[in-house]
């Protein structure tokens, strides 16, 4: 069960050494995508249709109608990876050897729909995957192996999550058999040290220049490619947005969003402490553009 990028990496690698038969895949329905709303397939069902296999898109996990249909199947292990929906109880009972899911934080740290941009928005210097059993709460399972990697400097949530995708589809992989042999014994996990990553919003984005450099240079790279991180020049009729898409913390002394410098190096703003130079962005409904491009056509002295 999965349907974002993360899961079709899983599914890719399952299907490749699979403990038994891949009876069936189970995604979210085909949305309407881009300006256009033209309906386009999970990337797990791309993947799974590549690989042959068999695809339900029920609208909700706990529809009656796919519970049957699932238990006709009598599957003996269910896997789960950034799938969308919290399984019901019924779901979660139903397979021999229950669910396994693929989390993209070292639990209990970073339980939630976000774990991988909070790590990098929250400074943490490693994260990594773990595989749980599930049970009814929000990522509380058991856990059955985890395997850590650095956070490095030029990471950025998509970097890292690509990187989490691998190291989990090949930890999953290697799980399986041990825990079906039955060598490998779930643990609980110590619920007085979880901590919350809650679901992003657009509004995380918004580059709050009263923050430290620092903060604004982490939240910036935690949030690409989505929500990315935006602030606003004055304009009339309204401000404009200005994606920032490459940035760097530096040393300056200024009012907050006041810029201190401007050149084909970057844009100076200043933070609450520090500063951070800008050296690529898009303005709205426009194109990527190096600092020195956009100053070509654009006085600018304070951001918003």
């Amino acid at each position: 069960m999965g349907t974002a990028e993360l899961a079709a990496t899983v599914l890719s690698a399952v299907a490749a050494r699979p403990a038994g038969p891949l009876v069936a895949v189970v995604s979210q329905p085909d949305r309407p995508k881009g300006r256009d709303l033209v309906m386009q397939s999970t990337p797990v069902k791309m993947e799974a249709e590549r690989l042959g296999l068999v695809v339900l898109q029920p609208e909700k996990a706990r529809d009656p109608a796919f519970v049957e249909e699932l238990r006709q199947l009598q599957p003996d292990l269910i896997l789960v990876a950034a799938y969308g929906q919290i399984l019901p109880r019924i779901l979660l009972e139903l397979p021999r050897w229950g669910c396994l899911n693929v989390h993209t934080s070292l639990l209990p740290q970073y339980r939630g729909a976000a774990p991988i941009q909070w790590a990098l928005a929250n400074a943490e210097t490693e994260t990594g995957v773990t595989i749980m059993r599930m049970d009814i709460g929000l990522d509380t399972g058991p856990i059955l192996a985890a395997r850590t990697t650095e956070i490095r400097d030029d990471d950025t949530g998509q970097t890292l999550h690509d990187r989490l995708a691998r190291i989990g589809a090949e930890l999953l992989v290697e799980t399986i058999p041990g825990y079906l042999a039955g060598t490998i014994v779930p643990q609980a996990q110590e619920n007085a040290l979880a901590t919350v990553a809650r679901k992003i919003t657009k509004e995380d984005g918004r580059m709050d220049w009263t923050q430290p450099a620092e903060v604004l240079w982490r939240r910036l790279r935690a949030f690409t490619p989505w929500p990315g991180a935006f602030a606003f020049l004055p304009a009339e009729p309204k401000p404009r947005m200005i994606k920032v898409l490459s940035a760097e913390p530096v040393n300056g002394t200024g009012m907050p969003g006041e810029v201190l410098q401007a050149d084909k190096g970057g844009i100076v703003v200043s933070c609450g402490v520090g500063a951070l130079r800008i050296t690529a962005l898009q303005p709205e409904g426009g194109r990527r553009l190096t600092a020195g491009e956009f100053l070509a056509g654009h006085l600018v002295t304070q951001f918003r």
